[in-house]
């Protein structure tokens, strides 16, 4: 969780030895396994027992020098981004997940045969919204000496792998957000072995953890509140 800040607050902060204490709240926290603040810049009580918020507040003399030092940095900035805490999300298996993967490899001396079949799982979010930049990497050894693919994927002959593209994946789309991707390759030096799916995508607009923050106390306020999760490691095995 980031926290910008205009780059005029840096003056009110300088301009005055104790500012009032930025406070904030997460709400609807129980699917958080583990809260981890930004032990430089937040406090926070562990002894909270709610399960469903938790409050923080900030160091305002840390948070006044960070901010000094990120202007000090690239002095045009109209903001500045301060990470404020990390969050682990508890998993319930492949119901956890935004996109469900299932890949298959048929591999024969001269050919390789790879099908991946995806579907979405509006579940597995706060408010179901669509996955987009969505990249598909599958890695084919053997040397390749051709690829056959639906929808038409790339191939990068120095890194030996298949790139698929996808602009979007959502329960609007088509089969509400199922299909597959499939890959003849050509080989000379095979039979190959299958490799490991990497798979890339963002969403905007949404979350996995549901979780919500409200600001606590007067002095400030908010004026954005922008969710969004983006893929890590994200990976399908055969």
């Amino acid at each position: 969780m980031t926290v910008s800040f205009p780059s005029g607050i840096i003056k009110v902060f300088t301009s005055n030895p104790s500012p009032a204490v930025l406070c904030f709240r997460l709400k609807k926290t129980s699917k958080l396994e583990q809260i981890l603040p930004n032990a430089q810049l937040v406090y926070s009580d562990p002894s909270q027992s709610d399960s469903s918020s938790k409050d923080f507040w900030m160091n305002m003399q840390a948070v006044t020098v960070h901010l000094k030092k990120l202007s000090e940095q690239n002095p045009s900035a109209s903001y500045y981004n301060v990470d404020v805490l990390k969050y682990q999300v508890s998993s319930n298996g492949i119901q956890s997940t935004p996109l469900n993967l299932a890949t298959y490899w048929k591999c024969n001396a001269s050919t390789t045969d790879v099908r991946v079949d995806y579907k979405y799982n509006p579940e597995s979010m706060a408010v179901p919204n669509m996955l987009s930049n969505i990249q598909v990497v599958v890695q084919v050894d053997g040397g390749v000496t051709n690829m056959q693919s639906l929808p038409p994927a790339k191939w990068n002959a120095e890194q030996m792998k298949a790139f698929w593209k996808l602009s979007g994946i959502s329960e609007k789309s088509e089969n509400g957000g199922s299909g597959s991707l499939r890959a003849k390759f050509d080989l000379f030096e095979g039979p190959s072995k299958p490799a490991t799916l990497v798979v890339q995508f963002i969403s905007e607009g949404s979350t996995l953890s549901g979780v919500d923050v409200e600001l606590v106390g007067t002095g400030y306020r908010l004026s954005l509140i922008k969710r969004r999760f983006a893929t890590g490691r994200y990976m399908a095995d055969c």
